[in-house]
């Protein structure tokens, strides 16, 4: 890390101390997130998994000839499974974002509603390494915090950020998250680079491109 004086982009407050903050940030959406019940958490993703559909048809044409990567669902993460396997059914390629090398950008393997899962990093379920290697058209990025100009509050590892950093063409990215995850800043840095949407139960809250 850098020393107290160097501070974030377009925010006069010393990344030491935007550290510590997205840190205790993280534990405390974190918490409110598991906190919700299973019945809240399923109105939620239903909510999300239709705003999602809708954004889909009105911009891409329902991701038909796309490849989409989607994410399974961790610590309460919304989870749109269900869609996962509608667009399978309607020929969309499905992805899901694999952490084959640590602290390096993520890969994308195809799944299908078929695939026999293993356990990846963090012991998600992932698609084996014999599954196709692909690049996404469209990828979806769970978050825990966002704000008004697209910025996301990941996990901390910096995998996403790696991974648009490092694709060329970049895919169009979705951020997924709560609407009660909302922030005013998460003080962005230079490594952080901004979703072109992002979607909660409430529908688009910011886009970076028409939808």
């Amino acid at each position: 890390m850098t020393d107290d004086t160097e501070t974030t982009r377009n925010h006069d407050v010393p990344v030491s101390a935007v550290a510590a903050w997205r840190r205790g940030e993280r534990t405390r959406l974190r918490e409110a997130r598991q906190a919700l019940g299973v019945d809240a958490r399923r109105t939620i993703g239903q909510a999300i998994t239709g705003h999602l559909r809708a954004l889909l048809e009105r911009r891409f044409n329902g991701a038909k000839g796309r490849i989409f990567s989607a994410y399974w669902p961790i610590k309460g993460e919304p989870d749109l499974r269900p869609l996962m396997t509608d667009l399978h059914g309607l020929g969309v390629m499905i992805a899901l974002p694999i952490v084959e090398t640590k602290a390096a950008p993520l890969v994308f393997r195809r799944w299908t509603p078929d695939t026999k899962m293993v356990r990846g990093d963090w012991n998600i379920p992932v698609p084996p390494p014999e599954a196709d290697q692909v690049i996404p058209d469209i990828t979806l990025a769970p978050l825990l915090g966002w704000d008004v100009r697209g910025f996301r509050l990941g996990y901390g590892g910096g995998y996403f950020d790696r991974t648009l950093a490092d694709l060329d063409p970049r895919p169009t990215t979705i951020g997924i998250g709560f609407q009660a995850a909302h922030l005013t800043t998460i003080h962005p840095q230079p490594h952080d680079i901004p979703l072109d949407i992002i979607l909660t139960e409430a529908g688009v809250q910011t886009k970076r491109i028409s939808p």
